[in-house]
């Protein structure tokens, strides 16, 4: 196969989807998110993180504090995408998030996501 043929098959071939934890194994403390491309977001992540310039400031902090080896990147649910060409999975994604964050709960002492503006 030449290279052409398999840079177009990379392009052509379809990212898993889903939703993803990251999780501090010394505090059990954890980061819940989605995204219809969980290599590239879980890579993003641990480039951010090592570069110091991760968003998540409590999430960066403690990275810093405890070290990378602390910290485990996890998918939790892969999202199978539907044979309609025009199936947009944003809807499906936020969703599942809602679904994760609502049993996990990962906010204050328990994770680095922000509360929903309905819980106090």
């Amino acid at each position: 196969m030449d290279k052409k043929a398999k840079i177009k098959e990379y392009k052509d071939t379809p990212r898993p989807m889903g939703v993803f934890q990251i999780k501090n194994k010394l505090n059990g403390k954890i980061l819940i998110g989605s995204s219809n491309n969980l290599p590239a977001i879980l890579n993003r992540f641990r480039a951010e993180l090592k570069m110091g310039g991760c968003r998540n400031i409590e999430l960066q902090d403690e990275w810093i504090e405890f070290g990378p080896e602390t910290f485990e990147f996890e998918e939790l649910e892969i999202l199978k995408p539907l044979d309609d060409p025009s199936y947009n999975p944003a809807e499906d994604l936020r969703f599942l998030e809602e679904l994760w964050t609502e049993k996990l709960k990962p906010y204050g002492d328990r994770g680095y996501n922000k509360p929903p503006k309905n819980i106090t």
